[in-house]
């Protein structure tokens, strides 16, 4: 897909690039410059174009042990804390 074209979007999103366009337009923003600023704005909202792909990507395996070391990690601040409240009422 060449840069800068617009069919992986839905006619929603074209649509509301157009209104947000018209809109900076109106304001005395240059034709390129709305367009541009439309077209980010759109991306901003939805995330870019929401036509549906052939495929779904999988998450690869380097994600996955990723998330579950941060899982691991969210634990560790809970055991730091009961340590330090145990350090205390020792002394």
């Amino acid at each position: 897909m060449p840069r800068g074209d617009k069919s992986s979007y839905t006619s929603k999103q074209k649509r509301q690039a157009g209104d947000i366009e018209k809109g900076y337009e109106r304001k005395g923003v240059s034709k390129a410059e709305a367009e541009r600023r439309a077209w980010a704005t759109v991306n901003k909202t939805s995330g870019g174009g929401l036509k549906k792909k052939s495929a779904p990507k999988k998450k690869s395996a380097a994600k996955k042990t990723a998330s579950r070391k941060t899982a691991v990690n969210k634990r560790a601040p809970a055991k730091k804390a009961a340590r330090k409240s145990a350090r205390r009422k020792s002394r």
